[in-house]
């Protein structure tokens, strides 16, 4: 029993098994990943890489698009980062939930790993966030998602495409799994997410925002509009945080 608790209270292992459902939902959307890739010509360890060490699905696709145009590798890089620019802004929030003593290479380790799953695994987590539990969610999760697009290199054509769209609704479920818990606890949480899905249907019909292209901007500006005003509206104050991870 003793090893039992030990087990269920190291960081580490509790990521692991927080990171699993998120694992299985980029399973199952990487297989679109892959049949993309496949289209251009990649092979299945050259996707594997390609997810690896690039966890964005937006920013994969506009990759692949980039390739199978043949622009140029300056050109290529501008594409992705402009694609994956949110995630910069979720990388600075999510540096506001570790502890000012956590090492400056932690920091950086855990941002590389930072998508919308994780980031809000990452907001979740009670009292300051410690790397160790991000890194177990990462372990098991982002393999899964390098592993679910070389599977679609080499299979996904063989899986009805009706098939295909129904295992990419999976990550929205998961999503909302994150999101929920901390809704039922907190009004306040429950209502800013409520708007933040009505601002961001409506914002689709706005012209600049509704380029498909502009994904990427159109999420940072709501992110920095609804979390600028909520924080001067509901301020949290560091000893709400607290250090307890219990």
């Amino acid at each position: 029993m003793k090893d039992k608790t030990v087990k269920l209270n190291n960081p580490f292992l509790r990521g692991m098994k927080d990171g699993i459902p998120i694992g299985l939902g980029y399973f199952a959307v990487s297989f679109a990943i892959g049949i993309t890739a496949k289209k251009i010509g990649l092979d299945a360890l050259q996707g594997f890489f390609l997810s690896l060490l690039n966890v964005a699905s937006a920013g994969e696709v506009a990759g692949l698009n980039a390739i199978e145009a043949e622009t140029s590798l300056f050109t290529l890089a501008v594409i992705i980062f402009i694609t994956n620019a949110r995630y910069l802004l979720m990388s600075a929030a999510l540096s506001q939930k570790f502890s000012a003593k956590t090492p400056f290479f932690h920091r950086m380790l855990v941002a590389f790993g930072v998508t919308d799953e994780l980031f809000g695994l990452g907001v979740a987590f009670n009292g300051y966030l410690e790397p160790a539990y991000m890194y177990g969610a990462f372990l098991s999760s982002i393999p899964l998602w390098a592993i679910g697009t070389s599977c679609g290199i080499v299979v996904g054509n063989v899986l009805p495409e009706i098939v295909v769209n129904a295992l990419s609704v999976a990550i929205y479920g998961m999503f909302l799994a994150i999101v929920i818990p901390p809704c039922k606890k907190n009004k306040v949480i429950t209502g800013i997410v409520l708007f933040s899905f009505v601002l961001s249907y409506i914002s689709k019909y706005i012209p600049y925002f509704s380029d498909q292209s502009k994904e990427s901007v159109r999420v940072i500006v709501l992110t920095l509009i609804i979390s600028g005003a909520a924080s001067v509206l509901f301020p949290i104050y560091d000893n709400e945080q607290g250090e307890s991870n219990e």
